[in-house]
C-alpha cells in the first residue's frame, strides 16, 4: 500500500501556518483611555466638529484619499498569475507522467 505523504505535509503546514496567523493581532483604530495623569500618550491633534456631528462614540482617523494602491494591485496579480502558472506547470507535468 503506497501512502501519499506530499499532500498530507502541505495541508499539515497550511494549518499549521493558518494557525499561528490567527493570533496575529488586527490593527483596530480605537480611541484609548486616559493616562493616569489625564493626558494620553502620542501626539495630541485638535479637529473642528461641523454643526451637525453630535455622535459622542470614538472618532476614527481619516487615512486620506490620496493612497496609491497601484503597487499593491500589481503584486497581487503578479502572484495570482504565477500560481496559476505553477498550477498549471503541475498539472501538465501530472498529466505527461501518467501517460
Amino acid at each position: 500500500m503506497v501512502i501519499a505523504r506530499r499532500p498530507l505535509l502541505t495541508a499539515t503546514a497550511a494549518g499549521t501556518l493558518l494557525a499561528a496567523l490567527w493570533f496575529v493581532p488586527s490593527a483596530n483604530a480605537t480611541d484609548e483611555p486616559a493616562g493616569p495623569s489625564g493626558n494620553r500618550s502620542g501626539p495630541t491633534t485638535t479637529t473642528a466638529t461641523t454643526a451637525g456631528d453630535t455622535s459622542a462614540g470614538p472618532r476614527l482617523a481619516d487615512t486620506g484619499t490620496g493612497i496609491d494602491t497601484t503597487p499593491y494591485l500589481i503584486g497581487g496579480v503578479a502572484f495570482l498569475g504565477i500560481g496559476a502558472a505553477l498550477v498549471s506547470h503541475s498539472a501538465r507535468r501530472t498529466d505527461a507522467l501518467s501517460v
